[in-house]
């Protein structure tokens, strides 16, 4: 799914958190709230594993990106076939996504491997200063 599909789904919420560990929790239980509200059902196949990907994004911002990152910022974006989240942090460092699913181990080997296994595309997108990145999940519904 291309950037300007992204932009262009009905639903659209965004979150700003401090980096700090209970941020998870609060994106995810936002992240149902969300969900419900836009006529998606929480028993959706798709929903647990999106919720699992949503708190490893967000555990690593708060993990490895707090000392420069003091915030994170989370978007929850969905159309009639397609879930897409994002977890947006100001620390420069941008990791390999697709080289966590060759042999990785920990938070971003079990967000692709989610990801890749429900058909879904993970990018990381860079801010324009090149002081921060998102981390984009669209997962099809």
């Amino acid at each position: 799914m291309t950037f300007t599909r992204l932009a262009a789904l009905p639903h659209r919420h965004v979150l700003t958190l401090p980096a700090v560990p209970s941020a998870v929790r609060t994106a995810r239980q936002t992240a149902q709230q969300a969900l419900t509200e836009w006529g998606i059902s929480l028993r959706h196949p798709t929903v647990d594993p999106a919720l699992l990907i949503l708190g490893e994004l967000v555990t690593n911002s708060v993990r490895h990106a707090a000392a420069l990152s003091p915030q994170l910022t989370v978007v929850y974006a969905a159309g009639e076939d397609t879930l897409a989240l994002a977890v947006h942090d100001r620390h420069p460092y941008q990791p390999l996504l697709y080289g966590a699913v060759a042999g990785g181990t920990g938070g971003l080997a079990t967000v692709m491997e989610l990801t890749l296994g429900l058909g879904g595309t993970a990018v990381v997108r860079t801010d324009a200063d090149g002081r921060g990145k998102s981390i984009w999940i669209t997962l099809p519904l």
